[in-house]
């Protein structure tokens, strides 16, 4: 059977178009860095489960914005990102420079990695300031930096663990933690986890300084409304929030003050996400491994 060229480049068409209008939903205004592919230039491996991981967007959105409510619950984190950051002006292009940052320490070449990770202890060199517990913060304390780390290696790893387009067994899990250390050693941090079970340990262990400030408060109501205007992107944020949701721990929901619905979240959110991802990554699929 001959296929119609016209209704093949129609079809190629619309999937550009609806590839441009959800990376641009989301912040990603910009093409993705190019990717390096020389094995001695690149950051990471180019077999790295780094690569697989960070490579497909739908769980990426659904563990990013799960990192985003966690982090919030670091009373110090959260006072330098309100004080310090004009996240409620300009969310997108918040997060277009975490994309990057993302984009370069993933598929760049060390020096464009390293350059990356310049850029962003520099701007972190300025984020300083007091908490409302009246403790002294800094962004480049190594101490937060661990665990801004923990959370997002925790949610991204949780989220493609999920929703992800292929499976993947406990050593690909351990060999994440252990690729992302590397990246934690060159922000600056101590002793950060090489392993699943060491990542869960270091988030257990921030569990005593934990709380929603009010400044929390305020960052995790504007992450739920979102800024999306149209129906179906006010739809999906909404699912895709509450699919981070149901990715937390119940000890971190309970911090979060959501409320918890794990019948919903089995019968209606896990489910919901899942397809909502498989729609998404239909017109936004992984890049080539």
């Amino acid at each position: 059977m001959v296929s119609d060229p016209l209704a093949s480049e129609a079809l190629t068409q619309l999937r550009r178009r609806v590839n441009r209008d959800i990376r641009r939903a989301v912040g990603l205004s910009k093409e993705p860095p190019p990717r390096c592919n020389d094995p001695e230039e690149a950051y990471f491996a180019l077999d790295s489960v780094a690569r697989t991981i960070h490579g497909d967007l739908p769980p990426m959105l659904v563990g990013g914005l799960g990192s985003l409510f966690i982090q919030m619950l670091h009373p110090h984190t959260m006072a330098g990102v309100a004080q310090h950051s004009r996240y409620r002006e300009d969310p997108l292009g918040r997060l277009l420079q975490t994309a990057n940052f993302i984009g370069f320490t993933t598929y760049g070449t060390r020096d464009q990695a390293y350059a990356s990770i310049e850029r962003v202890l520099a701007v972190h060199q300025a984020v300083r300031g007091v908490a409302d517990d009246g403790v002294s913060y800094f962004a480049n304390d190594p101490h937060l930096l661990a665990w801004v780390h923990a959370a997002e290696t925790s949610m991204f790893l949780t989220a493609y663990r999920r929703y992800g387009a292929r499976r993947l067994s406990d050593d690909d899990g351990d060999r994440y933690v252990k690729e992302m250390a590397r990246l934690a050693l060159d922000l600056g941090m101590v002793n950060p986890p090489t392993s699943v079970a060491e990542l869960e340990a270091t988030v257990q262990r921030f569990r005593p300084e934990l709380r929603l400030s009010p400044d929390g408060a305020v960052a995790r109501d504007f992450v739920i409304r979102g800024v999306q205007r149209g129906l179906i992107q006010r739809s999906a944020n909404w699912l895709l929030v509450r699919g981070s949701f149901a990715l937390m721990a119940p000890w971190q929901i309970e911090l979060l003050g959501v409320r918890r619905r794990p019948m919903t979240d089995r019968l209606f959110i896990h489910p919901a996400t899942a397809l909502l991802c498989r729609l998404l990554r239909l017109f936004v699929p992984p890049p080539p491994t």
